[in-house]
């Protein structure tokens, strides 16, 4: 099984276009690399690919991944289909990158389905060459192209604690933090021949036990490195949302991830969708340092991964 880190940077991507906090400053002037915003792609054979969630900047990944360009004929992409975690802005804007009529299967539990149908700009995925399919919650699910012809992939949806996108909140919201509901899930993505298999949370506000015991002997997890510390934005003056009010786990801390994952056996674990404040985008600061000591890892685009 083949796995590219697309992007690694959480919405807005690094730098983001109007900020100069510390970390996108060493992005503006050369000393860290610039990171678009998170999906990665799957592929059991190599050729045929599944993106984990449709970003924004879908354009230029294809650009800098010659895999994903067309290979064949006058029409022709080696994606033929995404399956979406959650329905946040930065993952499921790409979608309208692949409006050329081209058949492409997407895969997102009932409710993200529904706002992508309650959304009429979305219509412009033609339904005649694009299939929309309800993922179920804790069933696998055979990923299969626009024909129906299975591609070698198994997908598993599980909740997670989230919340919903912000576009959709409402006066309720803080009672709905850190939730487990249908707006955000995890995925396990297994080969079906080798049972190879990894996570992918990229949004997540908290590892319970249910999660800690699904993950638990995983040989693979991608999680949720948003922010540092709770209060990133904050004391960067960019923002006035915590962490956890955004409905993200921090990395630091005694109630951050990497406390939570200390006493897990996991084989390798690399954080995903990293907002432009963190400094763990930065090689050489302080805070990679810590990450790295501690055995994580940090995604960047373009890395690739064999299983």
């Amino acid at each position: 099984m083949h796995v590219l880190v697309l992007g690694a940077a959480a919405g807005g991507g690094f730098p983001q276009w109007n900020c100069r906090c510390a970390a996108c400053l060493e992005a503006w002037r050369g000393r860290a690399p610039s990171q678009t915003q998170s999906s990665l792609a799957v592929s059991a054979d190599g050729e045929r690919w599944f993106l984990l969630n449709a970003s924004p900047d879908l354009r230029a990944q294809i650009l800098a991944q010659p895999r994903l360009q067309p290979q064949v004929g006058s029409r022709h992409s080696p994606i033929v289909g995404a399956v979406l975690t959650n329905g946040d802005v930065d993952h499921v804007a790409g979608l309208l990158s692949l409006r050329e009529s081209h058949p492409l299967a997407v895969y997102a539990t009932a409710k993200v389905l529904g706002v992508l149908h309650d959304n009429s700009v979305f219509n412009v995925l033609n339904p005649e060459f694009v299939s929309r399919r309800p993922l179920a919650i804790d069933e696998p699910a055979e990923l299969c192209g626009h024909d129906g012809a299975a591609l070698g992939l198994r997908v598993t949806p599980f909740r997670v604690p989230g919340k919903v996108p912000l576009y959709l909140e409402d006066a309720r919201i803080e009672e709905n933090l850190a939730v487990r509901g249908d707006d955000t899930i995890g995925l396990e993505i297994a080969a079906a021949r080798s049972g190879k298999r990894f996570f992918y949370l990229p949004a997540c506000a908290a590892l319970d036990g249910e999660l800690r015991e699904r993950v638990e002997g995983a040989p693979l997890v991608f999680f949720d490195g948003t922010l540092w510390r709770d209060d990133e934005m904050i004391r960067a003056g960019v923002g006035a949302k915590t962490g956890r009010r955004m409905g993200h786990m921090s990395i630091d801390g005694p109630g951050g991830t990497i406390a939570a994952f200390q006493d897990l056996r996991v084989g390798r674990k690399i954080f995903i969708h990293i907002n432009n404040t963190n400094p763990i985008l930065c090689p050489g600061s302080p805070e990679r340092a810590a990450v790295e000591a501690a055995g994580w890892g940090v995604a960047r685009d373009g890395m690739e991964l064999t299983l």
